[in-house]
């Protein structure tokens, strides 16, 4: 079962993308304003142990981010 957080772009330089779900910054979900991205994983990376890596609201389970997804802030809506 995948963990996801939110980070700020700028803090992708934190991420050990060896410990996450995402290859990169450039494969990151990012909110439409392109400031902020998501990331996920199966074993907690030692970036978020250890506090190094500044995260954006709370630790969200899968159906968490779904819903967060799903917001204005995150996806264009569907037209009708």
């Amino acid at each position: 079962m995948a963990t996801y957080i939110v980070i700020e772009l700028t803090e992708t330089s934190k991420v050990d993308y060896s410990q996450v779900n995402q290859t990169s910054a450039q494969t990151m979900r990012r909110n439409l304003a392109n400031t902020e991205g998501l990331i996920s994983w199966s074993t907690e990376p030692s970036f978020i142990t250890n506090g190094s890596l500044p995260i954006v609201g709370s630790v969200m389970n899968h159906e968490q981010a779904l819903e967060l997804m799903a917001t204005a802030e995150w996806s264009e809506p569907m037209p009708e």
